[in-house]
């Protein structure tokens, strides 16, 4: 089990965060992440991070893809990754279709068939071994559609990358997403993770998609033979520490709230349909109800304990110690904490390394 930690959105915690990132790293965490919405970007931190650590691996959770062609996330992971040594990790993930056509101002698409493509660019640019040429549903390069001049010319990576194959993570949170990420991404991104339903929730997607891989890598269409073996879970596990569970709880309900509540439309919230796929089918609608309704403090109240419970750690020490255990048998490969306090890092290693 690896540790690592995830700074979030830059801005929404201390504005000096490379103490706690050197905390980290004197630790023996594995990775530092940062993320991005429709604030701060996720890569410039990551940059200021890497520049003020040695050893810990630095990763994106996530760049939107929608943000960004294909060809400017190769760009960018190659050259972060070549500044930091090789310690570069490319997490990627949609977003969703309030931010993608409300914010980037472009269609959301067709998720599926989007990601693979854009995947397969990202990989065929950092392999260098030819010029770019892509056509397809979402991406046409060199592009030759409407008002095209016609002088588009297949060109290829003028740097040389460190590392052709830097590790590449899917965020993704419904079962048709999930399986892909488990076909063609090295790891995986999970939100909300619950170590009790793993197996349940996500195990048999999870399982097609290795499926998927092996069958491509037996009938010489590309990619590797997969499990759980090779394939990175991360998932994201806030952990707040303090003698008050209650006040605990409350540091992580308002987000909770926020993202079943709010991060989407009714009948179109990603967030939403996985609580009720963990059970709490009930409780979702009245937070969303709540919450759509302008009531977000109503809405924060009704997000129940045992949700919280399933997919964070809070309270004193000693609860945090007896509820470790689930993550640790789980299966999952890396622990990304969503903590502040230098003391809940400190716990974390003392519990995981």
């Amino acid at each position: 089990m690896r540790l690592a930690l995830n700074l979030g959105y830059w801005g929404s915690g201390p504005a000096d965060f490379i103490p706690i990132v050197q905390e980290a790293e004197n630790l023996g965490y594995e990775s530092v992440w940062t993320a991005e919405a429709y604030g701060s970007d996720a890569v410039v931190p990551l940059a200021w991070v890497a520049a003020s650590t040695s050893r810990i691996n630095v990763g994106s959770a996530i760049l939107q893809m929608p943000a960004r062609t294909p060809a400017n996330t190769a760009m960018t992971a190659a050259t972060l990754d070549m500044l930091s040594g090789g310690r570069f990790k490319l997490g990627l993930g949609l977003s969703g279709p309030q931010v993608v056509e409300g914010w980037h101002g472009v269609p959301y698409g067709r998720p599926l068939a989007k990601t693979r493509e854009y995947i397969s660019i990202v990989r065929e640019i950092l392999k260098r071994e030819k010029p770019l040429e892509h056509h397809g549903e979402h991406y046409d390069i060199p592009y030759s559609g409407p008002g095209a001049t016609g002088l588009g010319k297949a060109l290829k990576l003028i740097t040389h990358p460190l590392r052709a194959d830097i590790p590449i993570y899917l965020a993704a949170i419904g079962p048709k997403n999930v399986g892909l990420a488990a076909e063609i991404a090295d790891g995986w991104l999970p939100i909300f993770f619950s170590p009790y339903r793993f197996t349940e929730v996500f195990g048999p997607v999870l399982d097609e998609g290795f499926a998927r891989a092996t069958q491509s890598a037996e009938d010489g269409s590309g990619g590797a033979a997969k499990s759980l073996d090779t394939f990175d879970v991360a998932a994201t596990v806030p952990v707040i520490l303090g003698d008050d569970v209650q006040a605990c709880m409350g540091f992580v309900k308002p987000m909770l709230a926020l993202y079943i509540g709010g991060m989407g439309a009714r009948g179109k919230n990603f967030y939403f349909d996985l609580a009720c796929r963990y059970g709490f089918e009930g409780a979702a609608h009245e937070i969303q109800d709540l919450y759509l309704d302008g009531k977000k403090p109503e809405a924060t109240a009704a997000v129940p304990d045992d949700l919280v419970d399933e997919i964070a750690l809070v309270g004193p020490a000693e609860r945090i110690t007896e509820r470790v255990q689930p993550w640790l048998e789980c299966g999952i490969g890396t622990m990304i904490l969503g903590a502040g306090q230098p003391e809940a890092l400190r716990l974390m290693a003392e519990l995981v390394l």
